[in-house]
């Protein structure tokens, strides 16, 4: 089947984009460089299309009690105008989806990743009561992110809304370039920033219009090459690489989206007993020496080299720290901070250790 292409697609070929297929979509996976387009979100300003993204709507009477059931996190705690980052789960506890659950004036907005967004979309539907209405307006929104440091200044010129009122992981509804669009600060980076939620025929004069406004800061396209290595240093997620159906939110490290005590979810009798047996692994982060990184699936072991402790999930070289790092489970007991270890590369065994996360805190 043809990839589907985004509002954008004509825009990031005129713009020299590497294009590749990415979740059943053509998308830039780098303009002028990885490194440099990188640094640019660290330094001043980036913008992503992540118009990949899924988007479901819920309404009615029973939304919130649904949202409730099938995600971990506490729906009902969310205000008006409030995002919630939030775990979907299996019976055994393994995660469907890591996902933003938005809540409107007049029901939520769910964000899921791109590649599971038929996945989600048939995962809530066969569970979905007559008294919620659910929309999936995947293919009708674009959404543009805006990330670093002058992400604010240069978004704030282009709209009506009060920037500076919206805190982190809230939203707000109003214009920007002339544009309805639900503007929220959240951001898949760890630099400050915005994401852009337009209907998708209005994308281009918007993506235009930004890049005007931020010209001043260097403003430059980012493509999913360095969003990866960005998340990689704060030790985000990535669904698929760090979290999936065999892995459960606790071992992650995300217990803190799982509200045990809110009422029964999807998962929760499983995720109880995980928690009261005790983890057998963890996901953690780690360095290496040298400038060979490690990749998906390598084996760790211990620092003897006899004991094989996990494997990596992800793994980079980081442009900010000039440093090989990774992230992978590893058995409980070989997960502190400062732990030696050594990762097979290419079958050559590398010294590192366990560091702290996340890799990269940012100076503002």
């Amino acid at each position: 089947m043809e990839p589907k292409k985004t509002a954008l697609y004509e825009v990031h070929k005129q713009l020299g984009a590497k294009m590749v297929e990415f979740a059943g979509y053509w998308m830039p996976i780098q303009y002028r460089g990885i490194f440099e387009e990188h640094k640019r979100v660290r330094t001043t300003v980036g913008v992503f299309d992540v118009s990949h993204m899924g988007e479901f709507f819920f309404r009615g009477n029973g939304a919130l009690d649904f949202l409730q059931y099938m995600t971990t996190n506490n729906v009902a705690k969310l205000e008006v105008h409030q995002a919630q980052y939030s775990t979907m789960c299996y019976e055994h506890g393994g995660i469907v989806d890591d996902l933003i659950v938005y809540r409107l004036p007049d029901g939520y907005m769910m964000v899921v990743n791109a590649a599971n967004i038929e996945k989600d979309w048939n995962w809530l539907a066969e569970r979905k009561p007559d008294d919620v209405e659910m929309v999936n307006r995947s293919d009708e929104l674009s959404l543009i992110a805006v990330q670093g440091r002058y992400a604010e200044a240069t978004l704030q010129k282009i709209t009506d809304l009060d920037l500076s009122q919206i805190k982190y992981y809230w939203l707000d509804e109003g214009k920007v370039a002339g544009v309805d669009a639900i503007v929220s600060r959240t951001g898949y980076t760890g630099e400050d920033g915005f994401e852009v939620c337009v209907a998708r025929e209005q994308t281009v004069p918007v993506w235009e219009a930004i890049f005007e406004a931020g010209a001043e800061y260097d403003i430059e396209p980012v493509g999913l090459g360095a969003r990866d290595t960005l998340r990689l240093e704060m030790k985000y997620c990535l669904y698929g690489n760090d979290i999936d159906e065999t892995t459960n939110p606790l071992e992650a490290g995300l217990g803190w989206i799982v509200k045990l005590k809110k009422g029964d979810f999807v998962g929760r009798d499983a995720l109880l007993k995980i928690k009261e047996e005790g983890l057998k692994r963890k996901l953690v982060g780690f360095e290496v020496e040298g400038r060979a990184f490690p990749r998906h699936g390598y084996k760790i072991f211990d620092e003897t080299g006899d004991v094989e402790l996990g494997h990596v999930t992800s793994g980079t070289f980081s442009p900010m720290l000039e440093k090989s790092i990774g992230m992978g489970y590893v058995a409980i007991d070989h997960a502190d901070v400062g732990t030696p270890l050594l990762v097979d590369i290419r079958g050559r065994r590398t010294k590192g250790q366990i560091v702290e996360t996340p890799f990269y805190k940012r100076p503002y």
